[in-house]
């Protein structure tokens, strides 16, 4: 990991949604080491700031996704970024998914908005190891068609089982309303050789944990990707704290047995 930003270069962008954009970025010289799926990496626009995004995808050891959602200053300068325009990077920063305790386990994937963007990793990775793991069931909600992410990957996810739900129906929806949750009833897997992945709105993540936790597979195998304001990506500053963690260093990933305690205490 560094700390100080290397640069970075836009050499394709994809409009997502109307506030969402995944930018492409190759190093302009040195790059850094490769992320795991789950970690984040600091990204620096130029004269703005810097906030922490999840990589949403790598390619080789040099290419790196980001999917950004223009929320704030700096999401807002990195999603009217061209082609072409430079960005810093830090990192690798944070927890991974834990992939490699999944093996041979059914995977199971929950996303809620943005939240896919940092398991879409996860899911390239056991979608090119078949023989690896069981069963992968991606299940997927947003708040409406329209803010739906990867559009044209899900069909690849299908197999052996993925489903889509939206809160808000619009014109033409002809899929499944309703919250994420609804969909695990629906989904093949076994819950005691089961690993399952959730990134997500906060209250998403409690709902679903809870959902997967009475349907018998254990805590410990519930991985969630929490969300605080993270500033310096190193434990130092101590914005991302929540209770005993710091989730630059020691989350984003964590099991949901040490979570639970944790997301219960109102304002912590």
């Amino acid at each position: 990991m560094t700390s100080v930003p290397l640069s970075y270069r836009v050499v394709d962008r994809r409009r997502e949604t109307a506030d969402t954009v995944t930018l492409h970025l190759e190093p302009a010289g040195e790059s850094l080491r490769p992320f795991a799926p789950g970690q984040f990496a600091m990204v620096y626009a130029f004269g703005t700031g810097e906030i922490p995004v999840s990589v949403s995808r790598t390619a080789g050891d040099r290419r790196l996704e980001h999917t950004v959602r223009a929320v704030g200053a700096v999401s807002r300068a990195l999603c009217r970024l061209p082609t072409g325009a430079s960005v810093g990077l830090r990192g690798p920063f944070g927890t991974d998914w834990g992939l490699a305790a999944a093996r041979g386990h059914d995977v199971l994937v929950v996303a809620g908005g943005i939240g896919l963007a940092p398991l879409r990793p996860l899911i390239d990775t056991v979608r090119s190891e078949p023989g690896a793991y069981g069963r992968l069931n991606v299940l997927v909600g947003a708040r409406t068609p329209e803010d739906l992410l990867y559009q044209d990957e899900f069909a690849a996810w299908r197999r052996p089982f993925g489903a889509i739900t939206v809160d808000r129906p619009t014109d033409g929806w002809t899929g499944r309303v309703g919250v994420v949750t609804s969909l695990l009833d629906e989904a093949p897997f076994t819950p005691e050789r089961t690993t399952a992945f959730v990134c997500g709105p906060e209250v998403m993540i409690r709902a679903t944990a809870r959902a997967l936790l009475h349907r018998g597979v254990h805590a410990d195998r519930v991985r969630v990707s929490l969300e605080r304001n993270m500033r310096c990506a190193t434990g130092h500053c101590g914005h991302c704290q929540l209770g005993p963690l710091l989730l630059c260093r020691d989350g984003p990933v964590v099991g949901y047995d040490l979570a639970e305690p944790l997301l219960t205490v109102r304002e912590l």
